[in-house]
């Protein structure tokens, strides 16, 4: 018995990520216009996004996810 595969045609231009690319966009503008807004006010955004295991600077952020992730290896 053959076996017959519906496939569905796509018009010129349409791309499967559409959706996809959306969300990043916007999500992209959106942290642009924090960071932007925060800068002309001087303030602290990092602080409003919290790192990794609730640490407060980048630094101890980026030390707590190696950390993390080397014990996961070993």
């Amino acid at each position: 018995m053959a076996h017959e595969h519906a496939v569905r045609l796509m018009p010129a231009g349409e791309s499967p990520l559409k959706g996809l690319h959306a969300v990043f966009i916007t999500t992209f503008f959106v942290f642009l216009l924090l960071a932007l807004v925060s800068q002309i006010f001087t303030w602290n955004w990092r602080a409003w996004l919290p790192g990794a295991e609730g640490t407060s600077s980048l630094w101890d952020g980026v030390q707590a996810a190696t950390y993390t992730v080397i014990s996961q290896i070993v």
